[in-house]
């Protein structure tokens, strides 16, 4: 049998593999991650009508994101019983979140359940699930494959960032989250079913030398990996890097108001941080095909940490802010693909929903923080710029991080099934 690192066998990953990055995109990009990108879409009609202050759904938002303490739970769960199972299940629960969120009557704790809900749902909407998937079928093309499947978030934020503000405008807050949800429901998951048929399921085989066998699995156990300090520190990555840019996109609205932009003028700013995760994601699975991944993160994360400084001007100007917002939130998309490549690269995919489920979690701790802290020290101070200067001290911390994480051969090898 030819092995899945000759060249025939790379030159034909993407032939073989591509529907299974097109599900990706569809199934990430309608995700939870796509309401954090619309999120301040949704901050001005909740606070018109229920009262609520900035500082008080930034809290909601960061304890309902306690929700990621499932996570690596679930996504030992994905090893055990297959993709289909959890995608199906996480996006009906996504879309029942989004019909709660049109339902909401005006307590806090509501809001606060639902956005609970929106982090159990990531497991299956998220390279817990895909990027198992896509290590699996890709290793030459394993960066831009993931790049491309992860673009799906900024592809769909970018298309709908516009329209629902529109529907907003003309229909109202409630009608706008609905109709995510509808779109959720009703098409993203046919859609991703439909490309997934046939396919096998990515659960981790128990014996290893079933009939079928064609990728090799190397890699860590979860317990080896949570003793590598590597592991931790990536985690710490993960956190620092939504910290700041998930803290930022979800006040872009609000903040370009502050700046004296009209609100259409605002809505622009999470067009432009949506463009720069296409970006990233794509530039990013590029690179990392090419060139040491850890020096290109290190590189990203120091633009962007440049960015938030600059954001600290007084007045820049439209312009200006689109491509201060634009370089700012490079390093988020280029971390979405960056996470599941280290995770394969540095640990393996033998565990690979219990390592990189945990990471999820971690990186969702950086969430709650960053969304917190954006919305709590704005209604201190009564401005963004002590968040924008955390924002940028969490990046500088993180391109330290990945100057230093260094590679190791994998101590695992063993043939794997990929059963149907």
């Amino acid at each position: 049998m030819e092995s899945a690192s000759t060249g025939p066998a790379r030159a034909g990953e993407w032939r073989r593999g591509w529907p299974v990055v097109v599900a990706a995109m569809t199934g990430i990009g309608f995700g939870p991650g796509l309401f954090q990108n619309l999120s301040s879409l949704f901050v001005v009609g909740p606070v018109a009508e229920f009262g609520w202050s900035r500082g008080d759904i930034a809290t909601a938002a960061g304890l309902g994101l306690l929700g990621g303490l499932a996570v690596p739970f679930l996504g030992r769960l994905v090893d055990r019983v297959g993709a289909r199972a959890m995608i199906v299940a996480a996006m009906l629960l996504l879309a029942g979140v989004y019909v709660g969120m049109a339902s909401m009557t005006g307590p806090l704790w509501q809001y606060q359940a639902l956005i609970f809900g929106l982090a159990l749902a990531v497991p299956g909407t998220s390279a817990i699930v895909y990027g198992k998937l896509i290590a699996q079928r890709f290793e030459a093309h394993r960066g831009m494959a993931l790049g491309v499947a992860t673009s799906g978030i900024s592809i769909t934020s970018l298309a709908l960032a516009p329209l629902i503000g529109m529907v907003i405008e003309a229909y109202g807050w409630r009608i706008g989250v609905l109709t995510v949800g509808v779109i959720v429901g009703a098409l993203a998951l046919p859609a991703v079913l439909l490309l997934l048929r046939g396919t096998p399921s990515g659960a981790t085989p128990i014996d290893p030398h079933q009939r079928g066998a064609t990728v090799p699995i190397e890699g860590m156990t979860g317990a080896e990996t949570r003793r590598d300090s590597r592991y931790w520190r990536l985690g710490l990555s993960a956190a620092m890097i939504n910290v700041a840019s998930v803290g930022l996109v979800t006040s872009l609205v609000p903040l370009g108001i502050d700046r004296g932009l009209s609100a259409a003028e605002a809505a622009l700013l999470v067009t432009s941080f949506a463009a720069s995760q296409v970006l990233g994601r794509l530039v990013m699975g590029a690179l990392v095909d090419r060139f040491p991944p850890q020096a290109t993160a290190a590189t990203f994360a120091m633009i962007s940490c440049l960015a938030f400084v600059a954001l600290q001007l007084p007045a820049p100007g439209l312009p200006l802010l689109l491509g201060l917002v634009f370089l700012a939130g490079l390093m988020n998309g280029a971390e979405h693909d960056l996470l599941p490549f280290l995770t394969a690269r540095l640990f393996g995919i033998r565990a690979y929903g219990e390592v990189y489920g945990l990471l999820v979690m971690i990186s969702l701790f950086g969430t709650a923080i960053g969304v917190t802290a954006f919305g709590r020290l704005h209604d201190a101070t009564g401005a963004y710029d002590s968040a924008l200067i955390l924002a940028a001290s969490a990046l500088a911390i993180t391109a330290l991080i990945f100057a230093t994480l260094r590679e190791r051969p994998l101590p695992h090898v063993q043939a794997a099934a990929v059963p149907a």
